[in-house]
């Protein structure tokens, strides 16, 4: 095999648990090994709900994909996701140590380790923390403070944070997998490493990862993490709706999605000897009587589904005041943004402009949203790796965040 490191994503969803083994050598772009895509079980709504059901899983998915590059895999980036996880802002302040008032790293990291002593609800933990703006003796808007002269600097941060319970119960399946993690990566922060453009983010744009069980938003302006919010709803609940119209169990529901569905109904030009223009869908079943139904309700449920999760994306732009506000608009990624006509559907709800999100940075991959999560944790890896000069040196900082949950 080729010198280069390999990296690999391990990507634990509500309906399937995807692995993506990349080698990615200096300068180049991160050329695909193996992957795979198993049914998930044991987790719910993007939350690993039983350890041991999902580390068999893991188990029995890494050793197929070790047997297929025929080499060991020691490490993974995982995804963690849920409802659990809020965002909140904080600020801290301290003053700048140095006699000749210049502004050190030492500073730097005092003030944004002021800025985390906030108080949190119980068994609530902070997994990331993003600093917005530095302000020195009152001059706000300051993105790079090294080297600045000033007496006060002050931070102000985004706080990611997550339920502690659920953060242990990640850490424990994929540690009896017998994988080690090398970081754990909040879901929409992956998918938006390998969706999105820096000029995207710079000049403002909302990451909407539509998945089985959650609908992830991330929001950038100016380069940064502006806003992150995971809602409990996702395509599986679409299915749920198709099931419960049609009286059919839930593998037929989602068949029937796939085939026939679509976000927006668009009646034909009809003859105008033609009454009415809507179609029946005839689906012959193994079992009892042919199911029958009309393709335009069909549609209905689905849009109707879709647009509740565009209007309560809609309420968290709201929030931050950039509802219908965001140049660059919405990039659509994940299994449920391959639906039919949702692009038009979301200019149509979020009044924005609007894109499917495939990932970039890989070569011999397919162009599917779907694969977006995973690969940016692959991605993810290959900042580590030219963070810690292709070495590896530098992992175990990382290390110490996510083993320190099993400190008492």
């Amino acid at each position: 095999m080729a010198k280069g490191r390999i990296i690999t994503g391990l990507d634990l969803g509500t309906a399937t648990i995807k692995i993506l083994v990349g080698l990615w050598r200096k300068s180049k772009e991160v050329e695909v090994l193996a992957q795979s895509e198993e049914p998930s079980s044991g987790i719910r709504r993007g939350v690993v709900i039983n350890p041991s059901e999902v580390a068999n899983l893991i188990r029995t998915s890494f050793k197929k994909i070790q047997e297929k590059i025929n080499q060991k895999i020691d490490s993974v980036y995982v995804n963690i996701g849920g409802g659990h996880i809020f965002s909140t802002t904080s600020r801290g302040l301290v003053s700048v140590s140095r006699a000749d008032q210049k502004i050190s790293s030492e500073d730097v990291e005092r003030v944004l380790a002021a800025s985390q002593t906030l108080s949190l609800p119980p068994n609530r933990e902070i997994l990331e923390v993003f600093p917005k703006e530095f302000i020195v003796d009152g001059e706000k808007g300051i993105k790079e403070v090294l080297g600045m002269q000033g007496v006060r600097l002050e931070a102000e941060v985004l706080i990611l944070c997550g339920f502690t319970p659920y953060l242990k119960n990640l850490t424990q399946a994929v540690l009896d997998a017998g994988l080690q993690i090398a970081d754990i990566v909040i879901s929409p922060l992956a998918s938006s490493r390998a969706c999105l453009t820096p000029r995207e983010k710079e000049l403002g744009v909302a990451l909407l990862d539509i998945g089985a069980g959650t609908t992830s938003l991330a929001v950038f302006e100016e380069g940064d993490l502006l806003h992150m919010a995971i809602l409990p709803i996702g395509s599986s609940h679409i299915t749920n709706d198709i099931a419960i119209f049609l009286k059919s169990d839930i593998d037929i529901a989602e068949r029937i999605k796939l085939e026939f569905g679509s976000c927006l109904f668009q009646s034909p030009q009809p003859p105008k000897t033609a009454r009415g223009t809507d179609k029946k869908i005839r689906i012959e079943m193994d079992s009892g009587e042919p199911l029958i139904f009309s393709h335009k309700q069909l549609i209905e449920i689905i849009e109707a589904r879709v647009s509740e999760i565009f209007g309560e994306i809609n309420k968290e732009l709201k929030k931050i005041s950039r509802q219908g506000l965001l140049p660059a608009g919405v990039v659509l990624t994940g299994g449920g943004a391959k639906l039919p006509k949702i692009v038009e559907l979301a200019k149509k709800e979020l009044r924005l402009p609007c894109r499917i999100g495939k990932p970039q940075g890989f070569s011999l991959l397919q162009e599917d949203p779907a694969l977006a999560l995973v690969c940016g944790l692959v991605l993810k890896g290959v900042d580590m790796e030219r963070e810690s000069g292709f070495s590896g040196k530098g992992i175990g900082a990382k290390l110490k965040r996510i083993f320190k949950i099993f400190i008492p």
